[in-house]
């Protein structure tokens, strides 16, 4: 048996993953319950949130109406974090930047009407400093984020992914910020892509084969194929034993989500049996895998007592 010290020296290192996500409550409603599976297995799990969702509206109807809350929201929503994190188990950081507010089909040439202090509007390689000290300081394996789209088109969405993007180039090259802490290269990149039709037409059939009315029908009637949306999803992560975790940090988000609308009211084991992963997008990456994937970290040679991301 090899003594501690060697023992110790040869000990793999821990998995970790970087999430960036907007606002408080996109960590709970995109990807939530990849999240939680990682935090089950020791992966050392950061949620970055970019922005404290201050121009947010309260989306539950039960509290629209309370004049207390709507006074309140900013620091309420900084609470509802605080137990979403505790029950997902995780690692929280905001980057303090503040919410853009939201526009009905937003696009980018929209940013000046945008309100002057918001994320949106902040130059995109200063507000990538902050994050590149994260990913410095953390030195994730994996980051996910989400695509060019912002995966729908708020204004912070769209922000988020840009800014993350460049942190992940800017984190890795010593030339960049040399007084944010050493170059870290993240050796993957993904966007997370919970909203795609081939999910939305599993879950549609199988809550209509149960006899109920579909939520997602609506949708997929108003549905526009596009080229560009073919084969994006490289990586379905088995992860339905932790829906329950999921939908449990989501309700602490009581200011946006009604726990008793539709987002909870397909029965647990129809999701599960549906559709039984989370999907992403790889669409960065370091090292050599192979499409399609089922988890975050294939690819990297974690046997390595050294750190598979450290620099020689």
């Amino acid at each position: 048996m090899p003594p501690p010290q060697l023992k110790a020296s040869l000990q793999v290192p821990p998995r970790r993953l970087m999430a960036v996500h907007a606002h408080p409550d996109d960590e709970s409603s995109k990807g939530a319950a990849s999240t939680a599976r990682y935090v089950s297995e020791g992966v050392e799990v950061l949620v970055v949130t970019c922005t404290g969702g201050e121009r947010g509206d309260v989306l539950n109807p039960k509290l629209a109406d309370d004049e207390t809350v709507v006074a309140n929201l900013p620091q309420i929503r900084r609470a509802e974090m605080d137990l979403a994190r505790e029950i997902l188990g995780i690692r929280q950081e905001w980057l303090g930047f503040v919410d853009s507010g939201y526009l009905e089909d937003y696009t980018v040439e929209q940013v000046d009407a945008l309100p002057d202090d918001c994320f949106a509007r902040v130059d995109t390689a200063a507000a990538a400093e902050p994050l590149v000290r994260l990913i410095r300081s953390f030195r994730p394996h994996v980051i996910t984020t989400y695509d060019e789209n912002g995966g729908y088109p708020h204004p912070d969405h769209i922000k988020c992914h840009d800014v993350t993007m460049a942190a992940f180039e800017q984190a890795a090259d010593p030339k960049a910020l040399p007084d944010a802490g050493a170059a870290w290269q993240a050796l993957k990149v993904y966007y997370q892509l919970g909203f795609h039709k081939e999910r939305f037409v599993a879950l549609n059939e199988a809550t209509l084969a149960a006899g109920m009315e579909s939520p997602f029908q609506q949708w997929l009637d108003e549905w526009v194929d596009r080229p560009e949306d073919q084969g994006r999803v490289t990586t379905l992560v088995p992860c339905a034993k932790h829906f329950p975790t999921r939908d449990e940090a989501l309700r602490a988000h009581r200011t946006q989500i009604d726990e008793d609308g539709w987002w909870f009211g397909i029965p647990m084991e129809i999701q599960q049996q549906a559709w039984p992963t989370e999907d992403f997008q790889l669409a960065r990456s370091m090292v050599n895998t192979v499409i399609p994937e089922n988890d975050l970290f294939a690819g990297i040679d974690f046997s390595s007592p050294s750190n598979p991301s450290a620099k020689a």
